[in-house]
């Protein structure tokens, strides 16, 4: 017989805490995508106090549901609530968050994120047992949006403010006019970010999803940057093109099967004086200086995400959400580049560089 390890009580207790609180963020999550889904959040938004009855007449809904997921919110302080008035008011700082997708701090596309992976759950158990990879194109489809409404906010804040002008010479030649490349772009939200602010230039955006070249070309024409903006359904390692002054990866190198085989494709499609833009979620070279939470949330979105849409993939490196500056060092040079180094970085992301 095995002897139980001896228990610490205040060790368990500390853990035990830890899961009531993640237990209770779980469940918050659904009341959130709720909350976006049917208005209830911008029905709050100009913060003057609301009862229930007054939510449900605001928006067509339901009082009884209303009193229970205003009840939900206070909990989960989102919400102020008044008990001399029985109301509820959304503070100006939530609001900010919870009712502009346009804005660099909308959250609920990150719940709309999260809740995808969970209806996978049972798909991506199978696959760990066996070891096989999931396409990006096999898991549920709220992953598609999701991933854009929890990445835009980030690009909105600092993609033309801040990441393109740390690049050596790059924002002076999309001013003047040049050839980008945006690769792995999903909906597109980053290529007509980058259409908008430089007008001068001409942008393709390349995803092999169908569905997902689809909605960005949508997505181009509402924005109006259609005649200067333009997505086809390509590989990484196949996009056509070249003489391109810029290509940019957001958060998608590390996703990718052959990684270093696109740094070398890359390379191809660069004029001698081309810049490769490759934005990666932040982390440290060593594990243990991840174990925080932003180190929480890539590993385990790459549990799920990353790591099994590359072993999907032809060589199925599977570098992971948190592969460092080094090891993301190492596959660009080995695709042929000789210069690498990062230019910026927020909490969330590493800006790097690679030149030829």
């Amino acid at each position: 017989m095995t002897t139980q390890p001896a228990i610490d009580e205040n060790k368990l207790n500390e853990f035990i805490g830890r899961f009531v609180g993640d237990l209770g963020a779980v469940a918050h999550a659904a009341t959130v995508l709720i909350g976006d889904k049917l208005g209830l959040y911008k029905a709050m938004a100009d913060g003057t106090p609301i009862t229930a009855q007054e939510l449900a007449e605001r928006t067509g809904t339901d009082e009884r549901y209303m009193q229970e997921w205003l009840s939900a919110q206070a909990a989960s302080g989102y919400v102020e609530y008044d008990p001399t008035t029985s109301s509820f008011r959304l503070p100006p700082e939530q609001a900010f968050a919870l009712t502009n997708e346009y804005n660099p701090l909308f959250v609920p596309g990150g719940y709309q994120l999260a809740a995808s992976t969970i209806k996978d759950a049972d798909a991506m158990a199978e696959a760990i047992r066996e070891g096989k990879g999931v396409g990006w194109h096999e898991h549920h489809h709220d992953l598609y949006q999701g991933t854009e409404r929890f990445f835009r906010p980030n690009y909105i804040g600092n993609l033309v403010g801040s990441w393109i002008p740390a690049l050596d010479g790059v924002e002076d030649k999309l001013r003047a006019g040049a050839k980008v490349a945006d690769v792995g772009c999903g909906y597109g939200a980053s290529t007509i970010i980058m259409a908008q602010e430089y007008p001068n230039s001409m942008f393709v955006g390349f995803d092999y999803h169908e569905s997902s070249v689809a909605g960005a070309r949508r997505a181009a024409t509402e924005a109006g940057v259609d005649d200067r903006c333009s997505f086809e359904v390509a590989s990484a390692t196949g996009y056509p093109g070249t003489d391109y002054a810029l290509v940019t990866f957001f958060d998608s190198l590390h996703d990718m099967g052959d990684p270093v085989g696109v740094a070398a494709h890359v390379l191809e499609t660069l004029n001698s004086d081309g810049t490769w833009m490759i934005i990666e979620p932040y982390a440290n070279d060593r594990l243990e200086d991840n174990l925080n939470p932003i180190g929480r949330i890539y590993y385990s979105a790459s549990t799920v995400l990353c790591v099994p849409a590359s072993k999907n993939q032809e060589v199925g490196l599977a570098l992971g959400a948190q592969a460092g500056e080094s090891r993301l060092g190492e596959v660009v040079g080995a695709g042929g580049f000789s210069r690498f180094r990062r230019a910026t970085e927020t909490p969330l992301n590493l800006v790097l560089e690679a030149r030829p």
